[in-house]
């Protein structure tokens, strides 16, 4: 799949496309529906496939404390799409210039003169242009005028509920993984590379990796039974610790450290899948550092038995 980084890089090669938009913030059921309706498109058509997403998200540009925590990085989401089979994939930079740009516009700009769109597909629920006029029968219309077709994907559910990022990280906050997995269609995973943090693990009797998320927060809050993979290790049964550090630092922005159970691998500079089990506890503020050192130990422990109980 190829990256092209902003409109300024697209090339007369890349017009003549089959193409969707949205912000495809897990890449759930949901959305694999809409890249399936987008792939059968590009094989029928023999044109290639291309997604268009925003970075930031939008939301995450007009009010970045507020906005809905991320379900996944850029990187994760490139993997994603790539392992479906998308070709192009185009990242739009979100900003004031796109913010105020009108529907209309926003499709001669993008769809006409960028890709050359031969076919849009649109999910149940997107809206752009400044003035969210810009929906599927919009898109429609401009497609007459500038022939190309649009069409929509119907609303994935199940169990007759609807599919979407909101209700996946309602379902992650309470800590339902196993219907977190249903909805995205695999275990709900965390990926980044290992950095170098303030060694404070290692004074508490538990080194750990701390992984960059590359968002302000993470849609899950409190200390998990994970299991970890990369830079060595298969599955290696561990517990993780998502949130702001309250007892050491009082931060906002989301941190992930993760202590493998078994040995004292050395990660740092190594890229980790984080995939996430079962919640143990709610994340707390200690009143001393012996007092965290003491909870930490008791995580250890609680962890270790709940792999135990399942035979890991």
């Amino acid at each position: 799949m190829e990256l092209i980084r902003g409109l300024h890089n697209l090339r007369p090669r890349h017009r003549g496309c089959v193409a969707t938009v949205g912000a495809f913030d897990g890449v759930h059921l949901g959305h694999r529906a809409v890249i399936g309706h987008l792939l059968e498109k590009s094989r029928e058509l023999g044109l290639p496939s291309a997604v268009m997403v925003f970075e930031p998200l939008p939301r995450e540009y007009l009010s970045p404390i507020k906005a809905p925590a991320r379900l996944m990085s850029f990187r994760e989401k490139f993997v994603a799409l790539r392992e479906l089979g998308v070709d192009l994939l185009l990242r739009v930079r979100f900003n004031e210039r796109v913010r105020t740009m009108s529907a209309g516009a926003f499709v001669e700009d993008i769809f006409v003169q960028g890709l050359g769109v031969r076919y849009v597909v649109l999910g149940d629920d997107f809206r752009f242009g400044n003035d969210r006029e810009g929906d599927l029968a919009f898109m429609q219309a401009e497609g007459q005028a500038h022939g190309f077709e649009a069409a929509p994907t119907p609303t994935f559910a199940l169990a007759e509920q609807r599919v979407s990022s909101t209700r996946i990280r309602e379902v992650l906050a309470a800590g339902e993984f196993s219907l977190a997995e249903t909805l995205l269609g695999r275990p709900y995973s965390i990926s980044g590379r290992v950095g170098y943090g303030r060694q404070l693990g290692r004074t508490l009797d538990a080194p750990t990796a701390n992984v960059e998320l590359n968002r302000l927060r993470a849609p899950i809050n409190g200390v998990f039974a994970v299991t970890v993979n990369g830079g060595g290790l298969v599955n290696a049964p561990a517990v993780a610790n998502v949130g702001t550090r309250p007892t050491v630092n009082d931060s906002i922005r989301a941190n992930l450290e993760v202590h493998v159970l078994e040995g004292s691998p050395n990660l740092y500079g190594e890229r980790i899948e984080v995939t996430f089990c079962h919640k143990m506890r709610d994340e707390v503020k200690y009143d001393s550092l012996d007092a965290l050192k003491a909870g930490i130990a008791q995580d250890i422990r609680n962890t270790a038995q709940w792999f135990a109980r399942r035979g890991h």
